[in-house]
């Protein structure tokens, strides 16, 4: 009995306790509740529209017929379809309208390949510059200075041209130094002692190449070098020679190379000239010398035409101008120096360089032949030249003829010609002031490379 009165009272004193409890949390609870604003009631959603009725395509307005993937209308009768009572569909039967007339004539040419990288940077101009360094000087021989653009006409093919660019700046020089070997010993020791003075004649931007030549020329740089680098000296000192010797050519006679003869033939068919293979009157056919100028002066022009723009290209000639042997002709070569820009300049040595000889060797006689073509070279490509028999007048005439092809006047023209055209132009080059000489190339030849 009393374990289950003890069971009673706890239970009835915790449900006192728990029910205190509630009655004093409550009231709080009902409190915040209270505070709390209710939320707003859900605003109903708008109604979401209904998708568009699938609606029947127009009809084209001048098809008539069925359209078959890759055929196109046809002229069959349009089948009856569920738009046919449609206000837009035309009635069946309509004639279709004419096509479109066909342009006939045009050709569609194939497209140029070109580079990717260069789509949109290429730029083509079809204009030839032609560049023409002239030489003004005084009746004194005295180079005139302080001339402007406007003392000068220059004609192309008798047709004035007007001047793009002048320039009087000095240039530096691209040199191909030509050395005859085949002259006299004695001219030859003259031009042995000048050649160390070349190179005081040239400033440091200058750069040089040294050809000789006697049968056949020689490259003795192997290209260009520096005006004054150190192996300048060595270059010339490799191109110094003996010469020829002088004698007195006999093919007839008791001097004529046999000593012994019986009635006016040589006792010994050995002695003879020729051998046994002797004319009946013994007379010795005296060959030519050999003066292969002509290779010399290309082999020179073919190394100066790999030079850069900017630079003046000159072959400097020393020699007397005599010419044989050589397997290229003149004119190639002088249609290879216009081409390319280059001026040939000369000191004449030996029996050219006689007092008077000089204006002679520019007269020729038709039907004669040539004894000097350095001139011809000369006069062609608008050069210099200087005639010297002594060493001191040989060694002046190297810085004088430097000075005058470096310090130039430089008109720059464009030509009216036309680009493709690949004919000889003539250029006439005139000052408007009276006495003075105009120096100029006569002509070109043009090319591709003219504008490089």
């Amino acid at each position: 009995m009393k374990l289950g009165l003890t069971r009673t009272t706890l239970a009835a004193v915790f449900g006192l306790g728990l029910s205190g409890f509630n009655l004093y949390v409550a009231p709080a609870a009902r409190a915040q509740q209270q505070q709390t604003p209710l939320p707003a009631a859900p605003v109903p959603a708008a109604p979401v529209p209904d998708a568009p009725a699938p609606q029947a395509p127009k009809p084209l307005a001048d098809v008539d017929g069925p359209i078959t993937p890759g055929i196109g209308a046809g002229d069959e009768q349009a089948a009856p379809s569920s738009s046919a009572d449609s206000p837009d569909q035309p009635p069946a039967g309509t004639a279709a309208p004419a096509a479109e007339p066909k342009d006939t004539t045009f050709t569609q040419p194939a497209p140029e390949t070109l580079n990717p990288e260069d789509i949109g940077t290429r730029l083509v101009v079809n204009t030839t510059y032609v560049e023409v360094p002239v030489t003004v000087k005084d009746p004194k021989g005295k180079m005139v200075a302080g001339l402007t653009w406007r003392d000068f006409k220059i004609y192309e093919n008798n047709t004035r041209e007007p001047i793009r660019i002048f320039n009087v700046d000095a240039y530096p020089l691209s040199i191909a130094y030509v050395i005859d070997q085949s002259v006299t010993s004695d001219v030859m020791a003259k031009v042995n002692s000048s050649l160390d003075t070349i190179q005081g004649a040239l400033t440091p931007y200058d750069e040089l190449a040294v050809f000789s030549y006697s049968n056949g020329p020689q490259d003795r740089s192997h290209g260009f070098t520096g005006a004054q680098s150190a192996r300048v000296p060595f270059i010339f000192s490799m191109t110094k020679a003996a010469g020829t010797d002088e004698q007195v050519p006999v093919n007839s006679g008791p001097m004529a190379g046999c000593d012994v003869r019986v009635n006016g033939n040589c006792a010994d068919p050995n002695l003879q000239p020729g051998h046994s293979a002797g004319s009946a009157a013994n007379v010795i056919t005296i060959p030519k010398e050999i003066h292969t100028l002509n290779d010399a002066i290309l082999a020179a022009a073919k190394e100066l035409s790999t030079r850069p723009r900017g630079r003046r290209r000159v072959i400097y000639v020393i020699s007397d101008g005599h010419e044989y042997g050589s397997k290229a002709s003149w004119k190639e070569v002088v249609r290879f120096l216009q081409t390319n820009n280059i001026a040939v300049y000369g000191t004449l040595v030996g029996t050219s360089a006689t007092w008077g000889e000089g204006f002679i060797s520019r007269i020729h006689l038709p039907f004669t032949m040539y004894d000097n073509i350095l001139y011809k070279y000369i006069a062609a490509t608008g050069g210099q030249a200087d005639s010297e028999r002594n060493l001191n007048g040989i060694e002046k005439s190297y810085f004088e003829i430097a000075n005058e092809a470096r310090n130039q006047y430089t008109l720059v023209y464009a030509s009216h010609e036309s680009p493709y055209d690949s004919k000889y132009r003539s250029i006439d080059v005139r000052v408007n002031r009276p006495g003075l000489e105009i120096t100029a190339k006569r002509g070109y030849y043009p090319s591709a490379l003219m504008n490089r």
